[in-house]
């Protein structure tokens, strides 16, 4: 798994640096980040490619006709590129080792507690009566994961394979995306979904079709979450509670 836990966090602040500003990223922003990681985007292409596109910026300021670069999606031409360039050119290029669970933060005791808080909060969350019994019922099993997981430590004293645990945990998270589009309002996945389309026109010319689905898919999973105060229960956002 490629550097997983600190993917978006460092696309965020690379992007933020090139741009010389502390720019909140949006929701689609996000999403888009999302897309790259589900599709497996080195994340030395994604940082790759958001430089090729300031460059080129750089280069038409100097012209006098360039419009200011205010979202990540102007950079999503140049990040395929990029990502093409390296699988082209790349092969036995040694990678980065990737961080241990207890250097990278990632301690049994503090992922446990983290299971157990988000399996509190879908107990707590007003869901709809016809989706609460699938709400118990994945709380119930982060409870039991957070358990399993402390057992194990306890008789092996070996770190978790954090990547098996964020497989399990990002199945769980699906399910509770199709439990919130089967029973939320039908106008306000609508209103979503226009929003999604609003926010991405100025960028459609320059995404194929499959990345305005996935990131349209992925728009309407953030958006859903926050509305209902559901808990996306990845790890990545165990960095950010």
């Amino acid at each position: 798994m490629q550097n997983y836990f600190n993917y978006y966090t460092e696309i965020e602040e690379h992007f933020q640096r090139r741009r010389g500003t502390l720019l909140m990223l949006s929701t689609l922003d996000w999403s888009l980040i999302a897309m790259w990681q589900e599709a497996g985007f080195p994340l030395e292409a994604v940082l790759a490619g958001i430089d090729a596109t300031f460059e080129k910026y750089a280069a038409r300021q100097a012209k006098g006709r360039a419009r200011r670069i205010n979202g990540l999606a102007y950079c999503a031409q140049e990040v395929l590129r990029a990502v093409e360039d390296m699988h082209e050119a790349a092969t036995g290029v040694l990678r980065k080792q990737t961080p241990t669970p207890e250097e990278s933060g990632f301690e049994t005791s503090r992922i446990a507690a983290y299971l157990r808080q988000n399996a509190d909060r879908l107990q707590k969350c007003k869901s709809p009566v016809s989706a609460q019994q699938i709400f118990s019922e994945i709380a119930r099993r982060l409870a039991e994961i957070a358990a399993s997981l402390e057992s194990a430590n306890a008789e092996s004293k070996k770190g978790i394979s954090t990547e098996s645990l964020e497989r399990q945990l990002l199945v769980l998270e699906d399910q509770l995306f199709a439990a919130l589009q089967a029973f939320v309002p039908p106008e306000n996945l609508l209103a979503l979904r226009e929003q999604s389309t609003q926010e991405l026109a100025p960028y459609r010319s320059r995404l194929q079709t499959v990345q305005i689905r996935q990131i349209e898919q992925q728009f309407l999973r953030r958006c859903l979450f926050q509305q209902n105060n559901v808990p996306r229960l990845s790890l990545f956002y165990m960095r950010h509670t």
